[in-house]
């Protein structure tokens, strides 16, 4: 990111001082890949707790990337007049305080009230996002900024690796009983059941909770190092010259938009679909052996972006986005067209080739812009994140209709959407970075 005025660090503090900022916002990296994950376990959960069907489940991640898309923009503008600690900090809270009204929607045994505590938490990751990725390359001497943030980027899927950790052991843990077994019991046993079944977040949230709020304290009472007044802004956002309208008329910024709009929205819905898919499709799994899937595929994401990064030295990023979305269409059809064990191997693989996709079509979307530009491009592409709460409803949608493998044609179909995106680019890859 090129630093203007507004992003120039004035003071670079030592030793301590300089560690413990950077300590913090790392964490940041971490704690939003947590929450993420965790919808995979909800999506299951839920299921059971409120006997939803599948397009009733994949609410979870609509109301969770409604979030993104509705606070992305507001939280540009935010970190625009305010500054990037402010725009954590406001971040956390609100991150917090929806982990916390998961004990009161458990309480009430409201499906609804759950999903607006998703958003809540939404809005909190949409302000982390927009803000802690250009905090990261002020927080220490300018010539290690592109170092600081794939070390701080690399703690994301650490994050949600642990969050299906804490999703397998201590929400799907209990008891699963069969649609049968629920048949043949009484009415006050199976209340009782899906009241147990609810109150399993409880526990976990609260922590999350407490923990996120402690977090936003620290960076809160934190000293770091002095950036210059991010209120003074020297250009407009809007109007007819403005840095939002510029963005919106460029061709290869809203291909970029649309690409992650299908991208994420593909992600999402494998790994939201996959707890479902190996139940389906490999009979007698239980939810808690399935999430293995989900963990076995983000150790696959993990490994996939530094090899990704490494392929790179060898590889235009565009070329290497191709040829991993090409791989990704064809594993997700395999895993259409062959319901069962080998399918879901497929689905698990995916999740290594997708690892490259978000920052390789982020970084050819705001190829080349200014240092404004690129704060409200980026709001721009974190709100395309809606495409998880629009593409996992529509999984959700075929699968009730035809079936949970053929739901897979949706994440199909967004990989194909991604090809088309790198091979147009290709011409113009001009040696961009992801």
């Amino acid at each position: 990111m090129t630093e203007s005025p507004a992003t120039a660090v004035a003071a670079v503090p030592k030793g301590v001082q300089r560690w413990l900022p950077l300590f913090l916002i790392v964490g940041l990296f971490f704690l939003w890949g947590a929450a993420n994950n965790l919808n995979d376990v909800l999506i299951a959960q839920f299921k059971m707790a409120f006997v939803l069907n599948d397009f009733e489940a994949g609410l979870v991640q609509s109301a969770f990337y409604l979030g993104y898309f509705l606070v992305a923009m507001p939280a540009a503008m935010f970190m625009r007049r305010f500054g990037y600690k402010e725009a954590v900090v406001v971040g956390l809270v609100l991150y917090g305080v929806g982990a916390l009204l998961f004990w009161p929607a458990a309480q009430l045994r409201t499906y609804g009230m759950f999903l607006f505590a998703l958003f809540v938490i939404a809005a909190g990751l949409a302000f982390l996002e927009t803000s802690a990725n250009p905090l990261m390359t002020v927080l220490g001497p300018r010539e290690g900024a592109a170092r600081r943030l794939n070390f701080a980027q690399a703690f994301n899927p650490l994050g949600s690796i642990a969050g299906v950790l804490i999703g397998k052991h201590f929400i799907l843990g209990g008891v699963e009983h069969t649609p049968q077994q629920l048949a043949t019991m009484g009415a006050a046993e199976r209340t009782a059941y899906y009241a147990a079944a609810t109150h399993a977040v409880q526990g976990p949230y609260l922590c999350i909770g407490l923990v996120v709020l402690a977090w936003a304290v620290l960076v809160l009472v934190m000293r770091f190092p002095a950036v210059a007044a991010p209120h003074v802004l020297t250009a407009r956002a809007t109007g007819r010259d403005g840095a939002l309208t510029r963005l919106l008329r460029d061709r290869n910024f809203t291909s970029a938009m649309a690409a992650q709009f299908f991208y994420v929205g593909a992600q999402v819905g494998v790994w939201s679909y996959t707890i479902r898919y190996v139940q389906a499709t490999v009979p007698g799994t239980s939810a808690h052996a399935a999430a293995n899937f989900i963990l076995a595929a983000l150790v696959c994401f993990m490994a996939g972006r530094f090899v990704g990064t490494a392929l790179m030295k060898y590889l235009a990023p565009v070329r290497l986005l191709l040829a991993f979305a090409a791989i990704n269409a064809v594993l997700t059809l395999y895993a259409l067209l062959y319901p069962g064990m080998s399918g879901a191997f497929a689905l698990v693989a995916c999740s290594f080739f997708m690892s490259v996709m978000y920052p390789t079509i982020f970084a050819l979307g705001v190829e080349g812009m200014d240092d404004d530009e690129r704060k409200l491009g980026s709001a721009l592409l974190v709100m395309t994140i809606i495409g998880g709460a629009v593409l996992t409803a529509a999984m959700g949608a075929v699968s009730d209709l035809a079936g949970i493998a053929r739901a897979l044609s949706v994440p199909a179909l967004s990989f194909v959407v991604v090809m088309g995106f790198a091979w147009r680019r290709l011409p113009r890859a001009g040696g961009a970075g992801a």
